[in-house]
């Protein structure tokens, strides 16, 4: 067994196991919540861009939420889901300021493949759609939209970096209860980067779904990452699980 391949089997195991107590600990506290399981065998452009999603979200007592994000992504210049070892995590912790508030208090943690790039950012988010003068039009168009303002980040960087994420879900019940639109738009300011690479950068992603049958869909996913010097768009095809309690 080579170097390479002893890694990735180390780091398949602590991802199986990561996954099987996060869901079984979400589960037992939670009040509801779901598991999103994304593979994408097709990338259009970029190779090494990330080829397996799994996003976590659980409604915690004491007005508390958890929602993360883990990508793994191929080595660059191997095939789709070949030998992969890049990664890319959130963990966000929100809290609800009021029963009745379309705001939260949040604490988000990043890590990534690579040295002396976790970060630790604290900010706050609004549910807009969640906002009474606001709710009866969001639900007529079937949208959730919110924005997180992330005005500290602590990290290994001497700029004061902040970001808005902006998050969205969108329904289409008058084509087919089994169609939606999601994803979320990031621009990051005030960072210290290189002269190829936007000033205040874009990473977004839209992904658009069928459900096939029961917790299966197809899944189109359009992704902008002008981190990337070259080939800032790719186009992602692949399938979901989505297991919800």
């Amino acid at each position: 067994m080579t170097w390479k391949q002893f890694k990735t089997l180390v780091f398949s195991g602590i991802l199986s196991i990561y996954c099987s107590q996060t869901w079984s600990a979400e589960a037992h506290n939670s009040q509801s919540g779901f598991l999103d399981f994304n593979v994408y065998p097709y990338l259009s452009d970029v190779d090494n861009d990330s080829v397996f999603t799994l996003n976590i979200a659980a409604t915690l007592p004491k007005r508390f939420s958890y929602f993360s994000l883990l990508n793994i992504g191929n080595q660059p210049a191997d095939k789709e889901l070949g030998d992969t070892s890049n990664y890319y995590t959130e963990q966000n912790i929100r809290w609800q300021i009021h029963d009745s508030s379309p705001l939260d208090l949040t604490v988000q943690y990043n890590m990534r493949s690579g040295e002396d790039n976790d970060r630790l950012r604290f900010g706050i988010r609004w549910r807009i759609n969640d906002s009474p003068a606001l709710q009866s039009f969001f639900a007529k168009i079937n949208l959730s939209y919110a924005v997180n303002l992330h005005a500290i980040q602590i990290d290994d960087s001497d700029a004061r970096v902040w970001q808005l994420e902006h998050s969205f879900a969108l329904r289409f019940p008058c084509l087919s209860d089994r169609l939606y639109l999601a994803g979320f738009i990031d621009h990051t300011f005030n960072e210290d980067l290189a002269r190829q690479i936007p000033s205040n950068p874009v990473v977004a992603e839209a992904q658009l779904g069928y459900r096939l049958i029961e917790n299966l869909y197809i899944v189109s996913e359009y992704r902008l990452n002008e981190y990337r010097r070259s080939d800032v768009n790719n186009l992602a095809i692949g399938v979901e699980y989505k297991i919800k309690w």
